[in-house]
């Protein structure tokens, strides 16, 4: 079997968000499950709309969630390329100009609709002779260019989701590759490029269904053996009803903002849409060594944003301190981190959280229990310090006070963290410190 090799092909016209992590993490995991290659190719032959900012961003978030590709190309470094394999479509009568203005095709789409005929291109332009292109020409219409459909049956594939696929060329216009001023559509550089860049296999949306047969056929007419094809279900609301416009353009930029780690979005982003469910994994090795296009259904993959912070509590729960170290506190050791961790959302929590042990903090014990604050730092003062102090200074105050429960710990948290909730106060007293505990029930 020869390496596997995908494409991620995004328009460096604006910030990835999450339909585009999507595609880039499956075909990122799909590779490696493999041992193949990832490939990025920026899709920028949009002059107009694309940003070299916006190219850079993509190459950045791609880093950032562990799918740096293997190789980067660029469209609009490629038009010697296309300009060659157009050339040989043209001269095999595969490509042909059409000279219609962007009106009249419309106004031809209204008479079809008006008769109940689906808008399909009529081929008008294979019916021109060489003297009516010739004076079309002279008086300075430029053509765009088609590509003609091979119409003798349907189109089929074995699709690695969908499985057995087809389309019928009769149904569809032949697609405009170029358009008059000479600059390109998608659809025909987009098979040059995945021959030239080797791509064994092409994993995209279930929007891309209908391409991909008009794409078969490209692929034929340069002579070249065609991928593989695998289409993903669409993402959906949590209700599963259409992503909305705002949760769909949900970029990677505000994830990061939100303090979401990489893990947890492709953790998420991998398992929904298949038969596998979405847990809490250490990295994309796991999940890549788990992946099998035979655990994706077709039906919609529902995307819920208010799932990602729980499941990257789970993760945060159980990471160790050295996975995320440098973005701690530099005197936040191992020890540390294992009491902070089980009440961290994101790493941005751990600021505040860190608060508590370093101080200063401010009481918010109630008044009345001033009395049982200070016998407890004369109980706390009589015991010998240790790892286990809190649940032999809590003894000791329950035998002295007869206080348990929430009135035995509750004033001891509020003196000592100025919260009513927190880590563990076993873990966090031995954090503080002996003198600095004492000093928080003086003067609480």
């Amino acid at each position: 079997m020869n390496e596997i090799v995908t494409r991620f092909a995004p328009s460096p016209t604006g910030r990835l968000h999450v339909g585009n992590i999507r595609a880039a993490l499956i075909n990122w995991l799909f590779a490696r499950n493999g041992g193949g290659r990832f490939l990025l190719r920026l899709d920028d032959t949009d002059a107009e709309r694309s940003r070299a900012e916006y190219a850079d961003a993509i190459v950045d978030d791609l880093a950032w969630l562990g799918l740096s590709p293997d190789g980067t190309v660029k469209q609009s470094e490629r038009t010697a390329l296309y300009d060659a394999s157009f050339r040989k479509l043209r001269d095999a009568g595969r490509i042909y100009p059409a000279y219609e203005t962007a009106d009249e095709l419309d106004l031809k789409r209204k008479v079809q609709a008006a008769r109940g005929l689906p808008p399909v291109y009529d081929r008008a332009a294979l019916k021109l002779s060489d003297a009516e292109r010739a004076r079309l020409e002279a008086e300075g219409v430029r053509p765009h260019w088609r590509f003609r459909l091979d119409m003798d049956g349907p189109v089929s594939w074995h699709d690695l989701v969908r499985g057995e696929a087809h389309i019928d060329p009769a149904s569809l216009s032949d697609p405009v590759v170029r358009r008059a001023d000479g600059s390109w559509l998608y659809m025909l550089p987009s098979v040059i490029d995945d021959i030239d860049m080797g791509v064994t296999h092409v994993v995209r949306g279930e929007d891309h269904v209908t391409n991909s047969g008009v794409q078969l056929q490209m692929f034929a007419a340069l002579g070249a053996k065609a991928p593989e094809f695998a289409h993903v279900s669409l993402l959906t609301g949590a209700e599963g009803d259409k992503l909305s416009k705002r949760a769909g353009a949900l970029g990677l930029d505000a994830l990061r903002e939100m303090g979401v780690e990489p893990v947890s979005i492709a953790a998420l982003l991998a398992r929904i849409g298949t038969s596998q469910p979405v847990e809490p994994v250490a990295g994309l090795s796991e999940l890549a060594a788990e992946f099998s296009f035979a655990q994706f259904g077709r039906a919609p993959a529902r995307f819920d944003p208010a799932d990602l912070l729980p499941l990257n509590a789970k993760i945060l729960h159980a990471a160790d301190h050295a996975r995320v170290a440098d973005r701690l506190p530099p005197d936040m050791d191992e020890a540390a981190w294992h009491v902070i961790r089980p009440n961290v959302q994101t790493i941005g929590d751990v600021k505040a959280l860190w608060q508590i042990v370093t101080g200063p903090v401010a009481s918010t014990a109630a008044a009345e229990d001033a009395a049982y604050l200070a016998e407890a730092a004369s109980a706390l003062a009589e015991l010998p310090w240790g790892d286990d102090i809190w649940p032999r200074w809590t003894a000791a105050l329950k035998a002295a006070t007869g206080r348990k429960g929430r009135a035995l710990f509750l004033p001891l948290r509020q003196a000592l963290t100025g919260e009513d909730h927190g880590p563990e106060m076993a873990g966090l007293v031995r954090l503080i410190g002996r003198e600095e505990v004492l000093a928080r029930l003086e003067a609480a």
